[in-house]
């Protein structure tokens, strides 16, 4: 049994289809669904079991799995509740990590992109505790994934025991199908998709920094499809274990993400540059660009969809339908 904790949310319920795809129906999922229509995430899928996250640790008990995929979080960058995200993000990933160590069962978890701040350390995936310690997160969300890395790092540094395979994955921008329950965390493309599709100029932030053109802010966006595809190679690598940059290594700007949209619709692009918000011009990142060579040197050759294709597949396969869920 696979057991995938916020498997009810966006990248959580493709890990639960990538597992049913490939023949697993003894896949359990820890999750809250709440009043957000989040279950629609799991309408197509088998479950062998659903487990409320306050009594997972109890569920556990006397279990064996064959792997634990560990993407329940607290994950919006704007939370503020100190104590409900250290436990949420730091405390139960501990108590997972301890149970996966003493039942020797191999545990992938989501680490984030979120760890490296405003990115003036760069974005190496180095997962040494000096490395990690000199990161500086810009919000609570990311300071309390860092922590768990360093957790990690530091049992791994000092030859403790640790699970069988562990894994911590940095995810950058991912974006795709089942990410509507998201709102303001859903990316810009799912946002603004209704405004493309009714002929609405899409509102993009203007550049307040030299240089830079509006529109040309730049992220490492990458589809759900290649971080899903990462994990399962992940399932099949047992020998390979670390903390790995998950992006596609090449940045790309809102404004490309947009365009893409409307040529997969065959409509001309109609974009209108706003000002950004005074409160966050200060601490707003231009550029996020992930180092995937760790992936690589680990083995990993599975490449990643190009913008414009994996634009053009969401698009066509999901947005653009009545029924947009995988």
């Amino acid at each position: 049994m696979f057991l995938v904790t916020g498997g009810a949310g966006f990248i959580g319920s493709n890990v639960v289809a990538a597992l049913n795809d490939a023949g697993h129906s003894n896949v359990a999922v820890c999750d809250i669904l709440g009043h957000d229509g989040k279950w629609r995430n799991l309408a197509k899928r088998q479950l062998a079991d659903f487990v409320p996250p306050a009594e997972l640790m109890e569920w556990l008990r006397g279990r064996r799995l064959d792997a634990i995929i560990h993407l329940g979080a607290i994950s919006s960058t704007t939370a503020t509740d100190g104590d409900l995200v250290m436990e949420a993000n730091f405390k139960t990933p501990l108590r997972l990590l301890d149970w996966c160590t003493a039942n020797t069962t191999p545990l992938i978890y989501a680490s984030s992109a979120a760890t490296y701040g405003d990115g003036e350390q760069g974005f190496a995936d180095d997962g040494s505790v000096a490395a990690l310690k000199r990161l500086r997160p810009m919000n609570l969300y990311g300071w309390s994934k860092n922590l768990f890395d360093l957790a990690v790092a530091e049992r791994a540094a000092k030859g403790e025991r640790l699970p069988p395979q562990w894994a911590g994955l940095k995810f950058f921008n991912v974006f795709g199908p089942n990410e509507y329950h998201k709102g303001t965390m859903m990316s810009v493309l799912a946002r603004r998709f209704d405004d493309i599709k009714q002929g609405r100029a899409v509102q993009l932030f203007k550049s307040h920094r030299d240089g830079i053109a509006d529109g040309d802010q730049r992220r490492d966006f990458i589809y759900v499809d290649d971080v899903v595809r990462v994990m399962m190679w992940l399932l099949a690598t047992p020998q390979v274990s670390g903390l790995f940059n998950v992006g596609t290594g090449k940045a790309r700007s809102f404004k490309d993400m947009i365009v893409a949209a409307y040529s997969a619709l065959g409509a001309p692009p109609n974009i209108q540059y706003v000002d950004m918000p005074e409160q966050i011009r200060g601490s707003y990142q231009y550029f996020t660009q992930s180092e995937v060579d760790r992936l690589a040197r680990a083995g990993y050759n599975g490449g990643f969809t190009a913008l414009e294709d994996a634009v053009d597949a969401y698009v066509k396969g999901f947005l653009n339908r009545t029924d947009r869920y995988r």
